[in-house]
């Protein structure tokens, strides 16, 4: 566990650091610490702790004027006073227990985000990539994530399917790489993502078409037109449990809704984790996504955007 090189300065009194699991690119942030004055009482910094640790999605918040320590554990929701700050190696102990995290979903939890784009996430890309892959990593199979229009639901979907796939997390615990379907229901939704954002794929990427059914790759991309069609139903050409994950892009224009005859396909292929992608928040006319994915596990709006631009960060 190492020290990211970033800091805030509020005011003049304290600042704070951000510390992750070692591997620099995971986006595994665990703990924030606010340094005070000397002259200050260590609670003087505790709600400010909370504040920007609970922006941040961490998991402990520490406030101290250099001999008081408070650490705040957002694990088991306690805030104790401590005689020193834990080592690394407890802090990762103490999140994996809570977790349930074996040796090898730790693996996949921590694996490294690919930067080759020279694009690193912003803190909100990272919770949502963080909290999706904790939610497979404990089971959940149906998942879903809203945020706005313009704030890379691609990118951290392609970040998601990046950390599957490196780590050789599937659902049947085999030495194997995953198999993604990114769906949805046009197709610059996928063509887009293809030829760009998930370009460093490579050759295991595979368009499906009526034609091509290949089922020797890794990365697949599809909409659902051509998948179902009144002629013919293409997805029955791949087994029930072919995919270990589905991303379903725009998931509140197509097969989440009850109505929908693409309803069958999320049916057919039930066995793989379903992640949907949404920017429309809960309306009478969303109802359905949020009825077939459940409440979404992340939550980043407009306006909640536009605010925390309008401040300074306190971290890049």
């Amino acid at each position: 566990m190492s020290h990211l090189n970033c800091k805030l300065l509020v005011g003049i009194t304290y600042r704070i650091y951000l510390v992750n699991s070692g591997h620099l690119r995971t986006g595994v942030s665990l703990l924030l610490a606010a340094r005070f004055a000397e002259g200050e009482r260590a609670t003087t910094g505790v709600q400010q702790a909370r504040i920007y640790a609970e922006m941040l999605g961490l998991n402990f918040a520490y406030a101290t004027n250099g001999h008081t320590i408070i650490e705040i554990d957002y694990l088991t929701g306690q805030e104790t006073e401590i005689d020193q700050f834990p080592k690394p190696e407890e802090i990762w102990q103490r999140l994996t227990a809570a977790n349930t995290f074996t040796e090898t979903t730790a693996k996949t939890w921590i694996e490294p985000f690919n930067l080759t784009s020279g694009k690193t996430p912003r803190y909100y890309q990272h919770i949502a990539i963080n909290r999706v892959v904790e939610s497979i990593l404990s089971g959940k199979h149906r998942v879903l994530i809203t945020m706005a229009t313009g704030t890379g639901k691609t990118f951290v979907a392609f970040q998601i399917c990046w950390k599957l796939w490196k780590s050789r997390w599937n659902r049947s615990g085999e030495f194997r790489r995953p198999k993604i379907l990114y769906l949805a229901d046009r197709n610059i939704l996928v063509d887009d993502p293809m030829a760009k954002m998930l370009a460093p794929f490579e050759d295991v990427r595979h368009k499906i078409s009526s034609s091509d059914v290949s089922q020797g790759r890794d990365m697949y991309f599809s909409i659902y037109q051509s998948l179902s069609s009144p002629a013919t139903d293409v997805f029955k050409e791949y087994p029930a449990d072919f995919f270990d994950i589905i991303i379903i892009d725009e998931c509140h224009r197509g097969s989440s809704r009850e109505d929908n005859s693409w309803r069958a396909i999320l049916t057919y292929f039930s066995p793989a984790v379903q992640l949907g992608m949404t920017a429309t928040p809960l309306r009478d006319e969303s109802r359905d996504t949020y009825n077939y994915f459940g409440n979404p596990i992340y939550t980043y709006s407009l306006r909640r955007h536009r605010g925390w631009f309008s401040r300074p960060l306190p971290c890049p």
